[in-house]
């Protein structure tokens, strides 16, 4: 009997279908593990925006999770938006009591249009619960900031270092995306705090509006890739390597009037 991978993705559902839930469930699947999932927050949005935000109970996320974990459960997870300080604390609880060991923590503060997504109260929960729990965070550079108590990142060579001290500080893998930068080739920086290393990864910027829901995609491509074995600058590697298809074959997508989402099963589009 085949027992398949299984990645647990914990995270607000997108009505648009392009982040959130519904982007780890199809980049989870497309990476060829199984998809299960929480869900934090029902949003109200489409390409153009998100207009509103419906948190769900924190006891019926942790059940969810429960849910979960007890029959199936998950050789890695990922966390995306938790929205709220007590939904981050029965999410620490669940993961704690059932021994997660490998934890991708999208550390989620604004959608892509700019709206929160995450108070100051629960950005300070899942710096206190979650991340160290957390095999690697992956923040973008306004992430990144907020988690150095507003260091400001205005350049590629201030990543290496961010990555580096939000490491010590914290006491877990860093992967920092530059993709606010304006430079045309883009690199992130993974810093291993196992092995002790920075690895720097560089991209070809893409001309495109779609870009809806990739710090999601690349959370849940680097969360598969570890429930599959890979280890962590490989399973980045991967991620990376998927993403970019998945971006520049949905360069051309005409969904909704806004940011457009990536096209996740790229290869059934051949």
């Amino acid at each position: 009997m085949n027992t398949p991978r299984t990645v647990l993705t914990i995270a607000g559902s997108d009505s648009g279908g392009g982040a959130g839930i519904q982007a780890d469930i199809k980049t989870i699947s497309a990476m060829g593990c199984y998809a299960t999932s929480a869900i934090t927050a029902i949003t109200v949005q489409n390409t153009l925006g998100v207009q509103a935000v419906h948190l769900v109970p924190p006891d019926i996320v942790r059940k969810q999770i429960e849910a979960v974990l007890s029959d199936i459960g998950a050789d890695a997870v990922k966390t995306g938006m938790l929205g709220s300080a007590e939904a981050v604390r029965e999410v620490g609880i669940a993961l704690r009591n059932h021994r997660v060991q490998t934890l991708v923590l999208d550390p989620l503060m604004y959608s892509t249009s700019g709206h929160p997504l995450t108070d100051q109260n629960a950005i300070d929960a899942i710096c206190t619960h979650l991340i160290p729990l957390a095999t690697l965070i992956t923040p973008n550079i306004p992430e990144a900031e907020i988690l150095l108590d507003g260091t400001k990142l205005t350049a590629q060579s201030d990543l290496p270092e961010a990555a580096r001290q939000l490491a010590s500080k914290y006491g877990v893998s860093v992967l920092i995306k530059a993709g606010h930068l304006p430079n045309p080739t883009l690199t992130d920086y993974l810093y291993d705090i196992t092995a002790r290393e920075t690895v720097p990864l560089p991209s070809q910027r893409v001309d495109t509006r779609n870009t809806h829901g990739t710090g999601c995609t690349l959370a849940s491509a680097i969360a598969a890739a570890l429930a599959k074995g890979e280890t962590l600058t490989h399973a980045v590697q991967s991620a990376k390597k998927y993403l970019a298809a998945a971006i520049n074959a949905g360069a051309e997508l005409n969904i909704g009037h806004g940011h457009g989402p990536v096209c996740h099963f790229y290869e059934l589009c051949k």
